[in-house]
């Protein structure tokens, strides 16, 4: 095992987060966030997300310092595993960038970055990589504009307008838009000539990508 890369799951620390979560949050807010993620599990818009085999669409994203990256420079290097994200408000979002920069090492061993994306103002994403310690590109996506070509968006209905507010997590603040739009959690790992040879996407966003089936997926690729 790669140094730095942490036995423990991504998954082991999300049940542990929301166990915590469970003893403190109202029941009736626990059963209307299940009550939503179960409507857009059912909607299918998962279903639609790039799928293994398309070509990746190229795209030019500023990074937290205002550097634009673009995919077709990084793929120039080696395969990309690039990565949606809610935002710096997301508890399930800074467990997986966390354990995402536990496993940068092994990720670069195999040849491959990591870039990370969300639709937040580069100010948060700045503060994601402060307070986290990130050492990949961390990138704004203003108007989910390349999360809509991976098909990733979707509009908060009523209810999660009022439960992320009740949270503290008012989406045009972090956005800086009006839309209510996010991505759903997807990670995708592109090779050099642009074939998405692993997608995960998932309409539940307590549901993330463990490294070690990225790291998996990097090594079918360089094979």
């Amino acid at each position: 095992m790669s140094q730095g890369l942490s036995t423990a799951t991504l998954k082991s620390s999300i049940d542990t987060f929301m166990q915590g979560v469970a003893k403190h949050a109202p029941p009736e807010v626990l059963t209307g966030l299940g009550v939503e993620i179960k409507k857009l599990a059912e909607s299918g818009i998962a279903r639609q997300a790039l799928q293994v085999g398309a070509e990746a669409p190229d795209f030019t994203l500023p990074d937290a310092h205002g550097k634009p990256v673009s995919l077709s420079a990084l793929r120039a290097r080696g395969p990309v595993v690039v990565t949606f994200y809610r935002g710096s408000w997301c508890p399930f979002c800074d467990l997986q960038l966390r354990a995402y920069q536990g496993a940068l090492g092994a990720i670069r061993d195999l040849g491959a970055e990591l870039v990370a994306i969300s639709p937040q103002t580069p100010d948060y994403a700045l503060s994601d990589v402060e307070k986290k310690e990130l050492t990949f590109p961390v990138l704004t996506d203003e108007g989910n504009r390349v999360a809509r070509e991976f098909k990733l968006v979707f509009t908060l209905s009523d209810t999660l307008r009022t439960l992320q507010t009740h949270f503290g997590s008012v989406l045009p603040k972090f956005n800086g838009d009006d839309s209510w739009e996010l991505p759903m959690p997807g990670t995708f790992v592109i090779d050099r000539h642009g074939v998405v040879w692993f997608a995960s996407v998932d309409p539940n966003w307590m549901v993330r990508v463990e490294p070690a089936a990225i790291l998996a997926a990097l090594r079918a690729v360089r094979s």
